[in-house]
């Protein structure tokens, strides 16, 4: 009899930490996953900023429209600057 309960309970041993191996390696490999996930958003982001910062300053803008616009643009007054709204559908 006794030696049936510690076969019972080493069975049941390795049952269990099968199941919580199995468990870990799940949630591992989603971890995995989105940390994947999360450095291809980072790498695009970081792209993005660059852009965004390149694009912003005035000293760039200034020699885009140099480059490219010439005698194009003109400079407006803020004051001339009128909001228009547009509304849908009759109200």
């Amino acid at each position: 009899m006794n030696k049936l309960l510690i076969i019972s309970l080493i069975f049941l041993l390795i049952l269990t930490t099968a199941f919580i191996k199995n468990s870990t390696k799940k949630i591992d490999d989603e971890i995995f996953t989105l940390k994947e996930n999360l450095r291809s958003f980072n790498k695009e982001l970081d792209k993005v900023k660059l852009e965004f910062n390149y694009l912003s300053s005035a000293e760039k803008l200034l020699e885009f429209q140099n480059l490219y616009f010439e005698n194009e643009l003109v400079q407006k007054d803020i004051k001339e600057i009128k909001i228009i709204n547009n509304k849908l559908g009759n109200d």
